[in-house]
């Protein structure tokens, strides 16, 4: 060969100048020809250097030559003429295949036949021969036309690049070893960061990035075509490996960490992370995407999010990627890097990316979003006082610790010792609030100290421990806040704003943590939810399962309250009176309560002296509920009755005796409950309802109804009573801003 050949190096589209970077850290000037490939002059030990260090190319060829043939003459002629021997020893075993596009010469298996009958042609003439036995070693020969251009050219890779000595089970990879090893060079991630890959699979973007990190170069461990011709010398290929050996790194000082929800891919990773020598500086743990944290800053989130585009909706795939802004905002330091298909992707998180990229991972087309955190200070110190300053997170094994500073690449480079700078203002990937997010925290802040000081007398002269402390009051934070003794309990309204989901769940995060600091509630004792506009779902939707419990008292009476598993609490503050009224007239009396919920209204009329009570709900859990509150308060014995039913499946299978004295009747405004082809509309069946309740009434019955649907249409005409009474202004609290949060009527049987 000559002291200079011509070499391509061939990528996946997009990667060009991830390549071009890497020949350029080797020491090669490259220049992008086509999409895909990479031409570079260099000797001929370049073959040896390219094929072990590029991370992102998928072949290193040699260009014969290029030129124009828009015949079959034209081909078969500059073919023939070349000077085969300077590449090809006689005994050499050449096939030949191809490729054509936008040429006037279409048929691949005719430019095949063509190039191989020139080449045998050129080689009998060059080596004085009528026999080519090709007996030897392989030199895999390429003819690609492109617009009436061909280019000849030799493999010297053999299996592709991405065929890492590491990997024994490519059926689990989910990303090319090549495009991976490009993902992390794409990054700002180096040796001195900390990394993470929440959806880590088999393993392979965490290992490229730790074998980067090392500077391990990738083709140690594999063989290549070019190592079996003879006109290289081995000892061309023993230099390269020994100078790649020699500029291997020690270990990292903290480890990358890769995270997934499948126990079968994480074992492949760790066994990939021996073969490939980078045990030491990765670590694998079983974890879902939302339990994602760090306490280790300016980091990067670099991962591949698969999307199944098929015609059926994935709900648990939605959630997911729903989910991604709201656990990165957690990372307020860092880059995050996703290489995904979904088509939507930067709509779901709310922002849009600082680059994108197109990319191919394999044959799926896939964008990869770049959203860049803010930027690292150079000096130690002020990224340690940063760590000191950041939310407490929970350390995963393994995870980064205070790293050196040092570049790294596949060549080595000189560490400078940079000047000090100031600690740099946080301003995050996700979830950054402006100025007017603390001003409306600050307006917060001020109403909130208003309304407890103009409520502070009511636990000392009423005895009231649960109340409502804000309802929307300002209209541009549709909260409200409820204390339950020592703890917020807060809700949000939907109301339309312009911040992202991120953004949006970082203001609801401050406003939260104003309400606690504001009211001196203990930390870790506020609760936020979201209530939004429902159609057709339970009033008393289960959001989380912490089961976080806590007893709290109400005009002497005991309540457990549970104020992290639903978007009720287990007892309704709005109906604080109507309770007292329940109590007030329940002496001696036999009460039943409809649609009881938790049972305070039993709990009441037991505390009134009633002398027996039913209490009636469709759920077991929250009758049980109903039980236990009961029992809390020392009403347990057998003249109070439990009934697992629909309350209008019990009007119909009671018996009218014994009659009740007294009754609360408190229907959801909807309800369409899976366990039943029944559905409930309080309009539609309200007057049935009271109706079938009345028959079971004494002469002179008391039966409270309540209902929160503000629209509803009450008839009196339409209820066979002799009293019917709206007395919703009497039983409204009076720290509550909406006066028809719920309405109520008194409706008495005639005697």
């Amino acid at each position: 060969m000559s002291d200079s050949i011509d070499l391509i190096a061939t990528c996946a589209f997009g990667l060009e100048a991830v390549v071009r970077r890497e020949l350029s850290d080797l020491g090669y000037v490259g220049k992008v020809i086509s999409p895909g490939r990479i031409l570079f002059s260099a000797p001929p030990e370049a073959i040896c250097r390219a094929n072990l260090w590029l991370r992102s190319a998928d072949r290193v060829l040699i260009r014969l030559a290029t030129f124009e043939a828009a015949d079959f003459d034209a081909l078969f002629d500059q073919t023939r003429d070349l000077s085969w021997s300077q590449w090809l020893p006689q005994d050499a075993c050449f096939p030949v295949s191809a490729k054509s596009h936008d040429s006037q010469l279409e048929s691949v298996p005719a430019i095949q036949r063509t190039v191989k009958k020139a080449a045998v042609l050129g080689m009998q003439r060059e080596f004085g021969t009528e026999v080519l036995d090709e007996s030897g070693a392989q030199y895999k020969i390429e003819a690609s036309l492109i617009k009436d251009v061909a280019t000849l050219t030799i493999d010297t890779t053999g299996p592709g690049l991405h065929k890492r000595h590491y990997c024994d089970r490519p059926a689990l990879v989910l990303v090319k070893e090549t495009l991976a090893a490009a993902l992390v060079q794409l990054s700002f991630w180096n040796r001195d960061r900390p990394m993470v890959d929440p959806f880590c699979g088999s393993g392979t973007i965490v290992i490229e990035a730790a074998m980067i990190g090392r500077r391990i170069a990738p083709g140690l461990g594999r063989s290549f075509s070019a190592q079996q011709w003879p006109t290289l010398s081995p000892a061309m290929w023993e230099n390269a490996i020994e100078e790649a050996m020699q500029l291997q790194l020690p270990d990292l000082e903290g480890r990358i960490i890769g995270t997934d929800v499948d126990g079968r891919s994480l074992a492949a990773a760790r066994e990939s992370a021996v073969r490939a020598g980078v045990e030491g500086s990765v670590h694998f743990q079983t974890k879902s995407f939302g339990a994602l944290s760090s306490n280790k800053q300016y980091g990067c989130v670099i991962t591949y999010t698969p999307y199944e585009m098929g015609g059926r909706r994935n709900p648990e795939q939605d959630a997911l990627y729903r989910s991604i802004p709201l656990v990165l905002r957690r990372l307020t330091t860092w880059s995050h890097y996703v290489l995904t298909p979904h088509p939507r992707f930067e709509q779901i998180v709310g922002r849009d990316a600082d680059r994108r990229r197109k990319l191919y991972n394999a044959r799926t087309e896939c964008t990869y979003y770049q959203f860049h955190g803010p930027k690292r200070p150079r000096d130690a110190a002020a990224t340690r006082a940063a760590e000191a300053d950041s939310p407490d997170a929970a350390e995963t094994e393994g995870s980064i610790q205070n790293p050196p500073t040092e570049s790294v690449g596949p060549m080595p480079a000189a560490v400078g010792v940079p000047a000090a700078r100031p600690k740099p203002t946080i301003a995050p990937a996700f979830g950054h609030l402006d100025a007017k997010a603390h001003e409306q925290a600050a307006l917060f802040r001020t109403r909130l100290t208003k309304r407890a000081r103009h409520l502070r007398r009511l636990p000392t002269r009423q005895g009231v421990t649960c109340f409502r402390l804000y309802e929307r009051d300002i209209p541009e934070i549709p909260l409200v806040v409820d204390r339950y003794g020592d703890h917020l309990h807060i809700n949000e309204y939907e109301r339309p704003h312009d911040r992202d989901p991120a953004q949006h769940a970082n203001w609801l995060d401050l406003m939260a943590k104003t309400a606690g600091e504001t009211l001196e509630i203990p930390k870790g004792q506020t609760f936020l939810k979201r209530r939004l506009r429902q159609s057709g779902s339970s009033q008393h939707e289960h959001v989380a399962s912490d089961h976080y419990e806590t007893e709290v008292t109400e005009a002497g009476l005991r309540f457990i309250v549970n104020l992290s598993d639903y978007v009720d609490t287990g007892l309704f503050l709005d109906h604080r009176l109507t309770r007292g009224m329940v109590r007030a007239e329940a002496e001696g009396k036999s009460m039943l309560n409809l649609f009881a919920y938790t049972g305070s209204f039993s709990v009441y009329a037991a505390a009134g002296g009633a002398a027996r009570t039913t209490t009636v709900d469709w759920s077991n859990t929250y009758l049980d509920w109903a039980r236990r509150n009961m029992a809390l308060n020392g009403f347990d014995g057998l003249e109070h009755k439990y009934h697992r039913e629909s309350a209008l499946d019990f009007l119909a299978n009671q018996p009218l005796q014994p009659a009740y004295d007294l009754a609360v009747v408190d229907p959801p405004t909807f309800s369409n409950s899976k366990r039943t082809d029944d559905v409930w509309d309080v309009q539609q069946g309200y007057v049935d309802l009271i109706n079938a309740v009345l028959p079971r009434m004494q002469p002179g019955g008391v039966i409270y109804f309540s209902s929160n649907f503000r629209r509803l249409k009450f008839d009196p005409e339409a209820i066979d009573a002799d009293e019917i009474r709206e007395i919703s202004a009497q039983t409204v609290p009076p720290e509550y801003r909406n006066r028809r949060i719920h309405r109520c009527w008194r409706i008495v049987k005639p005697k």
